[in-house]
């Protein structure tokens, strides 16, 4: 079996920090709330960094996440798999290095994803308005 090759790692002449900005730039684009990225290096195996933010509506939700995939494309960035895109509920776009949850308000508040990862350090928050999620 072959790795996986980190995604953020192979960029050529970008950091892990330039796709997260790319990121969260993406999804800022179509009016993401309260964007947060978590360092999860040291505390998941799984992944790097999850970023997380919420929508308005299920529309909101699945617009951001299929925005997100098409501007990721050119980058040479595809999602490794993608959970929920179809109910726009809770979409998670798994990028290996990093993962994507894009959230319905009321979901992001049942989960608390932040609160649950509460020792990852918080490498980005805040929102088009400026303000931060606790």
């Amino acid at each position: 079996m072959t790795p996986i090759t980190p995604v953020i790692a192979a960029m050529p002449n970008t950091g892990g920090s330039a796709v997260l900005s790319l990121v969260v730039d993406a999804l800022l684009d179509r009016k993401a709330i309260d964007p947060v990225v978590l360092d999860l290096r040291g505390l998941c195996g799984a992944t790097d960094y999850f970023v997380i933010v919420s929508g308005t509506s299920n529309a909101h939700v699945r617009g951001m996440a299929e925005h997100l995939v098409t501007a990721l494309a050119p980058a040479g960035l595809e999602p490794h798999h993608v959970e929920g895109l179809a109910q726009g509920r809770w979409v998670l776009l798994d990028y290996v290095d990093f993962v994507v949850h894009v959230f319905h308000p009321e979901l992001r508040d049942f989960y608390q994803l932040e609160r649950l990862w509460g020792d990852a350090p918080v490498v980005a928050a805040g929102d088009s308005s400026g303000s931060a999620k606790g």
